[in-house]
């Protein structure tokens, strides 16, 4: 839909904003909203809702479900209906929101009063690329990079009057409702692609391609039954765990050998500690991701374990332990710091097909999941499209350069 431009403008004086239509004031935020600095230490007698950071959705101002038995440590910002909360941690995230309810709040967000304005119009202001990345510039800290209110104070906004901040805020309120229900339903078809191809890989490495093979009893409840030509036998026989091994600093020369940690390749050094192809998995921290490396490699330090194939299909058996990654996140959660020892995996009872089959099985997955994954790489651009479309839409009304008043 294409939307009519206002009548006339004028310079805002503001780099990011641009022109404004003609009537339109431009104000510091100070001067618009008051901030509110009570802060208060929470009653675990009387639990009131508790807004942290990662309660709030980037970009669109939504609350995500809040625990309502949380109690926070320490002190907490109070906040009232209505106010305005916008996040000083990380402003590239843009978290900001308007509660519709009255509650505690981490002390990373600042807690606005903007009695005289429509709070939905401001959230919106606050949302724009234009101001957060202008908020942004001014953060302080390099792990936690974070922003003062001495800054985002004299930071400026535009001010339409009352009526059309209203009208404003009730258009995007209707469209980006419109545009979240859109980009639902593109995640869910995303959930449902990535089932698909979980369940394709399950079934695939636990009964062939053969639908017709005989099959027979594995032993095991969850492997159920499989080929009656495969082999049944404990993991340790088909693969073997390795920790890795620690490698200083200075000793990494560059080179083409990958160095891998429990997160993948880093970077390339000029010895290897490993045979290759094999695949590494994280004890700690990445448990249950799967890296299959190609050559020659170093497994970095003892947080990983580096997997020996023992003579199977490399791409075979990373599907395989793709399917057995549910068995890794149970065994981690045995102990309070979350961790795979190998002890527990290896008695793990499963199926290995003959050499050849193993190559065949891995092709196919190879072929079907790559038409999976390039479906789901066209739903992610789509989903991607409209949300750069949601804040473009959002700056473009808030900042007047769309007339929305008749819609």
């Amino acid at each position: 839909m294409k939307f009519p431009a206002y009548p006339k403008y004028k310079p805002s004086g503001v780099e990011w904003l641009g022109d404004v239509p003609e009537k339109w004031d431009v104000k510091r935020l100070k001067y618009i909203a008051e901030r509110s600095d009570v802060k208060i230490e929470a009653d675990p007698e009387a639990p009131v809702p508790y807004i942290g950071l990662e309660h709030l959705e980037s970009w669109t101002g939504k609350v995500l479900p809040l625990d309502l038995e949380l109690v926070p440590s320490g002190i907490a910002n109070r906040f009232k209906k209505g106010n305005v909360l916008f996040g000083k941690l990380r402003p590239y995230l843009a978290k900001a929101c308007t509660p519709d309810f009255t509650g505690l709040c981490s002390t990373e967000l600042l807690v606005l009063e903007a009695s005289k304005q429509d709070s939905r119009f401001l959230r919106y202001g606050l949302l724009t690329r234009g101001f957060v990345s202008l908020v942004n510039s001014a953060s302080y800290g390099v792990k936690m990079p974070r922003a003062s209110w001495d800054f985002i104070g004299v930071c400026s906004l535009p001010v339409p009057t009352v009526p059309e901040q209203e009208s404003i805020a009730d258009f995007l309120d209707e469209q980006t409702a419109r545009l979240d229900a859109l980009l639902t339903r593109r995640r869910a078809l995303i959930e449902k692609l990535q089932e698909k191809r979980s369940a394709l890989i399950s079934r695939t490495v636990t009964r062939g391609l053969n639908p017709k093979a005989k099959l027979k009893p594995s032993g095991v409840e969850w492997l159920g039954d499989v080929p009656q030509h495969w082999e049944t036998k404990q993991l340790k026989w088909a693969i073997m765990f390795q920790r890795g091994h620690d490698l200083p600093s200075d000793e990494r020369e560059e080179g083409n050998v990958p160095l891998v940690t429990s997160a993948g390749t880093t970077t390339y050094i000029s010895k290897a500690a490993a045979k290759g192809p094999g695949i590494v998995t994280g004890r700690y921290g990445t448990i249950g991701e799967f890296y299959l490396i190609e050559t020659d490699y170093w497994p970095l330090n003892t947080s990983l374990y580096s997997i020996e194939l023992r003579g199977n299909h490399p791409r075979f058996l990373w599907y395989m332990l793709t399917h057995l990654s549910p068995l890794f996140l149970i065994n981690a959660n045995k102990s309070a710091v979350p961790g795979v020892d190998r002890n527990d995996i290896h008695p793990t009872t499963t199926a290995i097909p003959p050499l050849a089959e193993q190559v065949a099985i891995a092709e196919y997955l190879d072929r079907e999941t790559a038409k999976i994954d390039g479906m789901v790489e066209k739903v992610e651009a789509a989903i991607s499209k409209l949300q750069e479309y949601r804040t473009a839409l959002i700056t473009a009304a808030v900042t007047g350069k769309i007339d929305v008043r008749q819609t």
